[in-house]
């Protein structure tokens, strides 16, 4: 019974000398303390601060191996723990404080590249303005030309009408401006070939012609009086207009600018029972107004002239 009790003594004394070398808590949690700050930020950005919180941390383990369990092992197990989330700490610090440059040079590269995209936005904007400005100085200075030009050309076009008074009727109507020739000083009586002082007349004529504006147009509309046949006249008409045309070609005239058209015995200025009727009836009038002949042919054909 005796040496049962020793055995059972011995048993509890050697186990309680196993408890007493196991780490306390506090080096437990120490050492995971360090374990965290090993995988932290500290590895990296607070290096020296992780070295102090290692050096804490070997102190307690030569406390724990000197004397297990004691206070002193307590005590420094505690330091290196506060130490370990010390270096995490600096550790999250220094990582802010990288974000914060970090953040800043990014944000003063942003500011300089705003910067330079504002200035070139402004000199884009003034290359621009500065370019409708001379299109719109040069499109003033196209206007005034243009005017000066036209205001020229409807002088030298009055100038060169007003000389044709001597020659020809010159009047204003709805149609445009007329010069009206008696036929009778153009064609000898039922002939389409032109009399030599028609042709010192239409000499005159092609001379103001070609000073008109060059958008201008000529109609050329041959008239008779109602001797004959309808139809005789009608192409007594068309071959004196043309014969016009062709002279006035002659003479520099540009043919675009005219057009032939007869109209026979129709539209009588003057009553054809009297020879000073008949002879005023039988005349060629020069119808000048804007567009080019072709257009004023169109026009005619949609009154129903027959060229």
């Amino acid at each position: 019974m005796r040496h049962a009790s020793f055995a059972s003594l011995l048993i509890i004394a050697l186990c309680a000398g196993c408890g007493s070398n196991a780490p306390t808590v506090q080096l437990k949690d120490a050492r995971d303390a360090f374990q965290t700050a090993r995988t932290s930020e500290a590895a990296s950005l607070t290096p020296d601060k992780l070295y102090e919180a290692k050096l804490a941390l070997d102190k307690a383990e030569e406390a724990h191996q000197d004397d297990p369990g004691s206070y002193r092992e307590q005590s420094l197990a505690y330091i290196a723990q506060r130490q370990a989330e010390l270096a995490v700490v600096h550790g999250r610090i220094a990582k802010a404080k990288l974000e914060e440059h970090n953040a800043s040079e990014h944000y003063t590269e942003l500011q300089g590249k705003m910067l330079d995209q504002s200035k070139q936005q402004v000199a884009t904007t003034e290359k621009e303005l500065a370019e409708r400005e001379n299109a719109l100085q040069k499109s003033a200075q196209e206007l005034e030309a243009e005017r000066s030009a036209r205001e020229t050309a409807e002088a030298r076009t009055k100038d060169a009408l007003k000389s044709l008074q001597d020659v020809a009727k010159v009047k204003e109507d709805s149609r445009g401006t007329v010069i009206t020739l008696d036929g009778s000083v153009l064609f000898a009586s039922g002939q389409t070939r032109l009399l030599a002082i028609a042709e010192r007349t239409l000499s005159d004529v092609a001379k103001a012609l070609k000073d008109l504006d060059p958008g201008s147009s000529v109609s050329i509309i041959g008239y008779t009086d109602s001797v004959g046949s309808a139809e005789n006249n009608q192409k007594l008409s068309e071959d004196r207009a043309q014969a016009v045309r062709s002279y006035l070609i002659s003479q520099g005239v540009p043919e675009t600018k005219l057009v032939a058209i007869g109209r026979g015995e129709e539209q009588p200025i003057a009553s054809n029972d009297t020879a000073e009727g008949r002879a005023n009836n039988r005349r060629v009038e020069l119808v000048i107004g804007s567009g080019n002949a072709a257009a004023a042919n169109d026009r005619s054909n949609a009154l129903g002239t027959i060229r």
